[in-house]
């Protein structure tokens, strides 16, 4: 890269009591492409200044509000103001510091789902195509380096057409009513005026869905989906199952569940074609599964030389050295980064730089959810996308 200097990031949302916050601005820093210089932290502007002076930054650019922090970085030299913001609030309060941070010509890397509505999520999308700010979406399970050799493999055709898909993504964090004990993410994630129209398929089911569209390259044209409120009390879904139709014919399952007790975040994918298959699970994130009808098995490892140049590009310790979730999300922002400074630079990105999700993604996502709530309310069922 030939740009001199790092690229200046500043934050919405992150607080020091929020989980998500943190593993954003841990991803960014790893690799040293990215410094935070300013933050609105919270909608509490007392909060917010403890969180900059805990993650020591000046008092001037820690801010009340994302409109301060947003207009009064624009005012700011171009040597000094941030050059993109990371937007990590709950769901309800996506949309308008995105919508705002790029209409005053800053770049937005956007926690998932991509905003509270599919309504929003178009608007976004023509925010994006009328401004040409360049857009992050942390969907973090395609970071994975062994998910994109998956990806790679599927793409070459080497398993064969594909016939059947299954992923699953089970939790148990919320097997018991965790609303009124001040746990602020069960507060919010089950909260349909800040979580949205649906809670665990909202939440983990859209990563189970971003992931076999993505490492399958395949659309899902139709869903038939059975949702369920476990626990007593709890507003928005815990547990769901949902039938795929995707494209070309194939079928797939996709359940998530946050209520099976004693699961962490197990998340997994199978896909199996004509001459074989593939297996992944974040438990062993390093290993990817390959199967084959006529041969052994076979074990694909992470940092090996043999796989693709996606796959090595993710991996950034010798084979056999652990790496997982908080790398997988670095590569997410490493991607976004180099593919900014290719256009500061006037350069082409290449193309595993790229390979980040994005609006379309997001649409997909919100897509996903109104129709599996849509369909699970319904006697028809068969919901098309």
């Amino acid at each position: 890269m030939t740009i001199a200097r790092k690229l200046r990031m500043g934050m919405v949302g992150g607080s020091l009591d929020a989980f998500i916050g943190a593993v954003h601005r841990m991803a960014a820093w790893l690799d040293g492409e990215i410094e935070l210089v300013c933050g609105a932290f919270s909608s509490s502007a007392d909060k917010s200044k403890q969180t900059g002076a805990a993650l020591r930054l000046p008092p001037i650019r820690t801010y009340a509000s994302y409109e301060e922090m947003i207009l009064t970085e624009k005012t700011l030299p171009e040597d000094q103001r941030m050059d993109f913001v990371s937007i990590v609030t709950p769901n309800h309060m996506h949309f308008g510091p995105a919508k705002l941070a790029m209409e005053n010509g800053f770049h937005v890397v956007l926690d998932k789902p991509v905003t509270f509505s599919l309504a929003e999520a178009l608007e976004l999308k023509q925010v994006i195509e009328k401004t040409g700010a360049l857009f992050c979406l942390t969907h973090t399970y395609t970071g994975y380096p062994m998910i994109k050799e998956a990806k790679q493999l599927l793409a070459t055709g080497k398993i064969g057409k594909i016939r059947k898909v299954y992923v699953e993504y089970p939790q148990g964090w919320l097997t018991e009513f965790r609303e009124g004990s001040n746990y602020k993410q069960a507060a919010w994630r089950t909260d349909p005026k800040r979580s949205g129209i649906s809670g665990c398929m909202g939440d983990i089911g859209t990563h189970a869905f971003n992931m076999v569209e993505y490492v399958t390259g395949l659309k899902v044209e139709a869903i038939c989906a059975d949702l369920q409120i476990t626990v007593p009390g709890r507003l928005l879904d815990d547990d769901g199952s949902v039938l795929l139709r995707f494209e070309n014919g194939v079928s797939g399952n996709l359940f998530a569940t946050q209520v099976a007790a004693g699961e962490e975040n197990n998340l997994k994918i199978r896909v199996y074609g004509e001459k074989g298959g593939i297996e992944w699970q974040q438990e062993d994130a390093n290993t990817l599964m390959v199967k084959w009808l006529h041969e052994p098995a076979q074990v694909y490892r992470a940092g090996t030389p043999y796989l693709s140049s996606f796959a090595r590009m993710g991996t950034r310790t010798p084979p056999g050295h652990p790496e997982g979730y908080l790398e997988a999300f670095a590569n997410i922002y490493r991607n976004f980064a180099f593919t900014l400074q290719a256009r500061m630079n006037g350069t082409d990105a290449k193309p595993e730089w790229l390979d980040f999700p994005g609006i379309e993604e997001g649409i997909r996502g919100m897509l996903f959810v109104e129709k599996v709530v849509e369909s699970n309310a319904s006697e028809q069922k068969w919901t098309k996308l």
